[in-house]
């Protein structure tokens, strides 16, 4: 029987279409960031992710081996533009499969980060892998889980999230539940694109010459 990749590396890049290649996106349309209130990164379903918890995201991944590179310490808008995204994710992705059933549990998280630091050589080196990926070490386990999740997710429509009709079934999923949760971004992060389900960059017009 043929083994899955199950290492951090690789389980990223076969569902990079979900997780992966969210800084590609041309900038589209998608659920706007009017209105929110002052300190707030984005809403869903009338919850806040506040500004100061993407900031302290931004500063565990500037102090974390390998979480910024140096010459994106001085920039602001890519890490936490990664570091919403993460957190836009990690609440969306919960909601679809607790919508589902059932949902991920902690000793499945547990045994996943296990099993990702036998493979990697540690502990240590699984926390440079994920920090390389906007994740800092004390995210582990919400990313974990939310690889766990969105796997769970394309298993409920009967297919593997390895495959393109798996990524195709997730990204369906995903862009119905940010619906229903009313999702909305501040828009100095970025655009929420409701079909790609992943943040992108403001296209900000340039000046007439």
């Amino acid at each position: 029987m043929h083994r899955r990749r199950t290492t951090t590396t690789a389980r990223t890049a076969t569902i990079a279409a979900v997780v992966g290649a969210l800084f590609t996106v041309p900038g589209l349309a998608g659920c706007g960031g009017g209105g929110l209130t002052p300190g707030t990164a984005a809403v869903l379903d009338g919850r806040r992710i506040p500004v100061d918890a993407v900031e302290a995201r931004v500063a565990a991944l500037r102090r974390s081996p390998g979480g910024v590179s140096a010459d994106a310490r001085g920039e602001t808008e890519g890490p936490a533009r990664r570091a919403v995204t993460e957190l836009v994710l990690d609440a969306v992705v919960a909601r679809a499969v607790a919508d589902r059933g059932p949902a991920v549990a902690d000793a499945e998280v547990a045994a996943a980060r296990a099993e990702e630091e036998r493979r990697l050589g540690g502990a240590g080196r699984l926390a440079r892998a994920l920090a390389a990926q906007g994740v800092p070490a004390e995210a582990i386990d919400d990313r974990l889980g939310r690889e766990l999740g969105i796997r769970r997710l394309a298993a409920t429509a009967g297919a593997d999230a390895d495959t393109p009709v798996g990524d195709a079934a997730v990204r369906r999923i995903l862009a119905a539940t940010a619906t229903a949760l009313h999702l909305r971004v501040n828009p100095r992060y970025g655009t929420w694109d409701p079909d790609r389900a992943a943040l992108a960059p403001v296209v900000r017009a340039r000046p007439a010459d």
